[in-house]
């Protein structure tokens, strides 16, 4: 057998194991074992072919390891371990409560000091709300000027 089949066939399978590390969560043991092959690979080509290939050999793996890397995520991105759906309102989702919607422009009364976020009367029920980052005392009239999420966005009523 030739001197130089084994490590290039070592070389290829420390690759394919690389590729292995980026599809399987391993914690690193998978790449762990693909730097022993290559190390392995590199002492082989050192000791049984010569120097100067064995420095070609190490040129080769330090400029082609990003290229892999790169390669391999982007063909993670693209199967099916990857997730392709993105979650939008057309499919449904919906990120906030349906019934928060229903308290823009209604008037209230804080329960609490907020400052900026506390407890606000509104429409007789007792709920969490927010102010734009001001300081507002307790028993003061509200109105709530926006809902973002599952925030509501109160103001100072102006009487």
């Amino acid at each position: 057998m030739k001197p130089y089949i084994l490590p290039i066939l070592l070389q290829v399978i420390g690759i394919l194991v690389v590729f292995a590390e980026i599809f399987i969560p391993s914690f690193g043991l998978l790449a762990a074992i693909a730097l022993s092959v290559f190390f392995y690979s590199l002492y082989l080509v050192f000791t049984t072919i010569s120097t100067t290939a064995g420095m070609i050999f190490t040129g080769l793996d330090i400029a082609m390891a990003p290229f892999l890397i790169v390669f391999g995520m982007k063909m993670l991105a693209r199967s099916s371990l990857s997730l392709k759906r993105e979650l939008s309102k057309q499919d449904g989702v919906v990120s906030q409560r349906q019934e928060l919607e229903t308290y823009l422009h209604m008037k209230g009364k804080s329960v609490t000091d907020l400052r900026p976020s506390g407890m606000a009367q509104i429409n007789s029920q007792r709920v969490d709300v927010v102010t734009d980052g001001e300081y507002i005392d307790a028993d003061t009239p509200i109105v709530v000027t926006g809902v973002t999420g599952n925030q509501i966005i109160v103001g100072k009523t102006l009487i």
